[in-house]
């Protein structure tokens, strides 16, 4: 799980990859519509990218026909949200209540 995570992790790093997965975030696209939307980059440069988001799981591809249509897969940003964020959250919760209840002079247990 841990080493899954860290390749969604190191996928998520590249400002390149965040911007493919925002693209695919609106529906799938087939790899030439990626390319054509990434003009600073190369075709194989484009294509490289998509190959690390496919192995961090973040992307699936389908053939159809000649084309390869790409989609964001969320359920590893979901398990990074699940084991990083959501645990933060609560704690940040707690002390924001607490804070709040001494500033209106309110005792914990009220």
């Amino acid at each position: 799980m841990d080493d899954n995570l860290d390749r969604v992790w190191r996928a998520l790093a590249d400002p390149t990859r965040r911007a493919i997965l925002d693209l695919l975030r609106r529906g799938p696209r087939t790899t030439t519509d990626i390319v054509g939307r990434f003009p600073a980059l190369s075709r194989f440069g484009v294509m490289k990218h998509l190959s690390v988001l496919r192995e961090a799981g973040l992307v699936q591809t389908q053939e159809v026909g000649r084309s390869v249509v790409n989609s964001i897969n969320v359920v590893p940003i979901r398990l990074i949200y699940e084991r990083w964020v959501s645990n933060y959250q609560d704690v940040w919760v707690r002390r924001l209540t607490g804070l709040k209840r001494s500033l209106e002079g309110q005792r914990p247990d009220q």
